[in-house]
């Protein structure tokens, strides 16, 4: 079969790589319906993450499940599936507790579509042909009947990123400010976070973001912009995101907390040398909560998809364009979008 295989900086390359087999009695092949960029994709081929090259690209996807192992008891081929970018074995203590992000069966950062180590090549990725699910009761999650596979695809990853970021806390909350600052990579997690915030009935959500297409998307779900990040905010805000990968986003998402007040990060601070510095007695102050860290796909993806199916929120308008499979490569490299849906 064929993969999209990042090759280094600005390289993209079709390669031909081995089908995947059923060798155990849990496992599953997947047929992949749509693929959704990350955000993290765009900073991945522009050669600014630490993910070392050669490894097929692509950890968002709807898919359509081909085979399955005897053991396999909660799909059948033919069905729709997301498939959650982390592996994660479903059965040991810490997917027992819902920390799918970091199943004890397999090394940290197990995970389609880029890794550490030995984790880059192992998983593969869904720009493929075929896809190889280690544990397909513990992993893949039905499609509710009436979303698209390019609507859902980015619940393996980003949409779900979005909606750990607001919804939860709106739930404690109920119609609470909420504050985004987006732009990080292709700077779809934002406009995510944001629309969610709005579809969970937040009183009021404000969004900033330099890149006026992405503002542009915010508006049409009627939320309030702003086109720079300001030093800071008159107003406080219960619930803010970091969705920027700029330390002047984080440190104005810190200092707009109200009082017990909660911040999430999804961005990722790579640069060493360019670290954020924590408004330590500020947060203690305020009793603030501050959130960083991968999210645990696998636990939260249902919930999101459930929101997809009520009809209160529409992630398309997010999506740039879709574009087929053989155009995947010369797409990724324009560097000119916020979201791709790719489809074979």
């Amino acid at each position: 079969m064929r993969a999209l295989t990042f090759a280094g900086r600005g390289q993209l390359e079709w390669r031909d790589i081995a089908d995947p087999v059923i060798t155990s009695s849990g496992e599953a092949v997947v047929r992949p319906l749509a693929v959704a960029t990350c955000d993290l994709d765009i900073e991945i081929i522009r050669g600014r993450s630490p993910f070392e090259p050669p490894f097929v690209l692509g950890h968002e996807c709807v898919a359509e499940v081909v085979l399955v192992g005897d053991g396999v008891r909660s799909v059948e081929p033919g069905d729709r599936v997301v498939v959650p970018f982390q592996i994660n074995c479903g059965a040991c203590d810490a997917c027992q507790a819902g920390r799918t992000g970091n199943c004890l069966s397999v090394p940290l950062m197990s995970t389609y579509g880029f890794g550490f180590g030995e984790q880059n090549t192992r998983w593969g990725g869904f720009l493929a042909d075929l896809i190889h699910v280690p544990y397909a009761d513990a992993m893949l999650i039905p499609v509710p009947a009436g979303l698209t596979a390019a609507a859902a695809a980015g619940a393996s990853d980003n949409l779900t990123d979005g909606f750990r970021a607001v919804a939860p806390h709106l739930a404690q909350r109920p119609a609470a400010p909420v504050l985004v600052v987006g732009g990080a990579g292709s700077g779809s997690i934002g406009l995510y976070a944001a629309a969610q915030a709005k579809a969970s009935a937040s009183e009021r959500v404000l969004y900033l973001d330099t890149d006026p297409a992405r503002r542009a998307v915010a508006e049409s779900y009627g939320i309030e912009t702003l086109d720079h990040i300001p030093d800071r905010l008159d107003d406080k805000f219960p619930i803010t995101v970091d969705a920027s990968g700029d330390i002047r986003g984080l440190s104005l998402a810190l200092a707009s907390l109200d009082r017990d007040g909660v911040c999430t990060c999804t961005a990722i601070y790579f640069d060493p040398a360019a670290q954020p510095r924590l408004p330590l007695l500020a947060l203690y102050t305020m009793n603030s909560t501050f959130i960083t860290g991968r999210i645990h796909a696998r636990r939260d993806a249902p919930a999101l998809l459930d929101l997809l199916a009520s009809g209160r929120f529409d992630p398309t308008p997010v999506t740039t364009r879709v574009v087929p499979f053989a155009d995947a490569a010369d797409a990724l490299t324009a560097h000119d979008y916020t979201k791709l849906v790719f489809t074979p």
